[in-house]
């Protein structure tokens, strides 16, 4: 009986030091009381500081970067686009940031802080620098952890000794935004308008320029004239006079613009619009840059593979050392790169918020299961519904317009945007519409779409080491493969090292591809009948083929720029009978592949 008590006696004891330590070890470790978190508080952007304050942003191409740069400027503010990330800035986000970050984490965070750095050494203090400079930059949500962007840049900035350094959001779901709800960052017509245009015009010249520089006779001249070219665009941006109904307007109407803001912002608003899409200094502007162009004469008789560029957004835009600089080695080896515009993200997001609002509707109406004679409640579940799918839907007719207008007013040569239930459609079978993070679908869909279309010879997937999303989609990529046996995919992981064996496993495919680009115009020239000597003799008797804007006509079936060009000059020749009356010279050999 005596030892039970003992026994009983020891236990309590022991319980009684266990939870002493417990409660001892909490207390060191702050989890005595509960510390819920909340958002810091940041210091305000007011409109009284726009005249000292310098917005920081980048992570897009450094077309797109300087055109938003143009409209910050022209729209008052003062900005500066960061400097190309490289891996110095990625080690610095690595030093400072959290651990198990995907790059393009580490390469935009150590890329601004670098920066901020950069400053302090020309002379200016960290107070000067926290006061006068903000940091603009894209926001998420989502399982991705670029929802996290935001946290990871105020951790990094605390630990480099820039606390309180101040960050503004532009949030996929609700646009502009700061953490302090700042007034400094004013959204108006003419900034939305020159930023959609901006966004438009960088995307339409992105594009351009990887289909001329392949092809460009005299090697830099692409070069040479694109940033002068973009230069020109930007000035017209930032110094093109804001259309104001009070200066505009004739003068008996001048007084009653004057006396009644309802009648001056309507002006106003349809004004700016007009101005923004149909003025006659931007329909100038681009028919210059339109000319300055096409003056740069190209061989479209070069055989190159065409490469599809997919993946994650960060990695498959940027063209520095976060992608290892892939568009420049592509382009080395003797391919052609066929990017992917930021408009079809933007495209996407507006595709799903509309099959979100479908899918959760049956949910979401006002009214469950009405009687069939219950018209009200029947037409409130109609209209609920589809108010909000005809807002999606202008919203979506409205940016296909814009872009499609860019791309007739530079050149009409750059690819359109793919339709979105098209990709949504093809990647069904593979992977849910509804499975977020990352591009979604996107991946999958475009990979299929690009395949089946024939619209290239290969598709590269650039994406971060890590990437959860992306990492999912290759995944189901093992799947596509196995249904589309002709399919060149590859998949290449993106971070501060690696670049040779990046390089080396690209290479590999690339070899496949341009196997497959020869192939098809052997197919293509044999099938004219002609010989190049005689499809050559045709194209200098005729200089607009050598134009970058001539425009060659789609052949079904055919993926090669230099194949569906001699398909196209073939018909030419076969439609001009001056020219079939001359003699036809003796089959030459197909040209080397470019890059061999």
């Amino acid at each position: 009986m005596a030892t039970n008590f003992v026994q009983i006696e020891n236990d309590s004891e022991i319980k009684k030091r266990l939870e002493a330590e417990r409660i001892r070890l909490r207390k060191i470790a702050g989890l005595d009381q509960a510390n819920h978190f909340h958002r810091p508080v940041e210091r305000a952007f007011t409109a009284e500081q726009r005249a000292h304050t310098t917005i920081l942003f980048g992570g897009f191409t450094w077309k797109h970067e300087d055109l938003i740069r143009a409209v910050f400027q022209g729209c008052g503010y003062r900005c500066e686009k960061l400097p190309v990330p490289d891996v110095p800035a990625f080690q610095i986000g690595k030093e400072f940031g959290n651990n198990g970050q995907c790059n393009p984490t580490y390469f935009t965070v150590g890329n601004l802080v670098q920066y901020l750095q950069f400053l302090e050494k020309e002379g200016l203090t960290r107070e000067q620098i926290l006061n006068n400079y903000v940091f603009f930059t894209a926001g998420s949500c989502g399982p991705c952890r670029f929802g996290m962007y935001e946290a990871e840049y105020r951790f990094a900035l605390k630990n480099a000794g820039f606390d309180g350094f101040r960050v503004l959001l532009f949030k996929d779901s609700d646009g502009i935004k700061a953490a302090s709800g700042e007034p400094g960052l004013k959204f108006t017509i003419d900034f939305g308008f020159g930023m959609l245009n901006a966004l438009h015009m960088g995307d339409v010249i992105n594009d351009l320029i990887y289909q001329i520089r392949p092809y460009e006779v005299n090697q830099g001249e692409t070069d040479r004239v694109f940033p002068e070219m973009v230069g020109e665009l930007c000035a017209d941006m930032q110094n093109r006079k804001s259309f104001e109904i009070e200066q505009s307007a004739p003068n008996w109407l001048k007084p009653k613009v004057k006396s009644n803001k309802v009648l001056r912002n309507t002006f106003n608003v349809f004004g700016k619009w007009h101005e923004h899409m149909w003025g006659q200094d931007y329909l100038n502007a681009l028919k210059s840059a339109r000319d300055k162009m096409d003056a740069i004469e190209v061989d479209r008789t070069r055989v190159k593979p065409v490469v599809k560029i997919t993946g994650e957004f960060w990695a498959q835009t940027t063209e520095g050392d976060g992608n290892f600089h892939m568009f420049e080695f592509l382009e080395r080896e003797g391919a052609q790169v066929l990017v992917e515009p930021i408009a079809t993200w933007v495209a996407y997001l507006m595709y799903q918020a509309k099959a979100h609002a479908k899918a959760k509707w049956p949910v979401n109406r006002p009214h469950k299961n009405p009687q069939w004679y219950e018209f009200n409640k029947q037409f409130a579940n109609y209209i609920g519904l589809h108010k909000k799918l005809w807002g999606i839907g202008a919203g979506q007719r409205m940016w296909n317009f814009f872009y499609h207008r860019a791309i007739k007013n530079l050149g009409g040569i750059t690819h359109h945007l793919v339709p979105q239930q098209e990709l949504a459609d093809l990647a069904h079978p593979f992977y849910n519409q509804f499975a977020r993070g990352g591009e979604g679908h996107l991946e999958v869909g475009k990979n299929v779409y690009y395949t089946v279309h024939k619209l290239c010879h290969m598709v590269l997937a650039l994406k971060p080491f890590g990437c959860m999303p992306s990492s999912q989609s290759d995944g189901v990529q093992s799947a596509v493969i196995n249904k589309f046996k002709d399919m060149i995919f590859l998949p290449i992981e993106t971070s501060g090292e690696g670049e040779v064996n990046a390089h080396s496993r690209v290479q590999m495919a690339l070899g496949e591809a341009k196997v497959k680009a020869k192939a098809e115009f052997e197919h293509c020239l044999k099938s004219t009948g002609k010989s190049m000597q005689h499809i050559r003799e045709y194209i200098d008797q005729h200089p607009e083929l050598k134009r970058p804007f001539y425009r060659v006509p789609h052949q079904e079936g055919v993926a090669g720029t230099a194949a569906q060009f001699v398909l196209h000059v073939s018909q030419r020749i076969d439609k001009d009978t001056r020219f079939q009356k001359r003699s036809r010279v003796p089959v030459e050999a197909v040209p080397a592949m470019s890059g061999d």
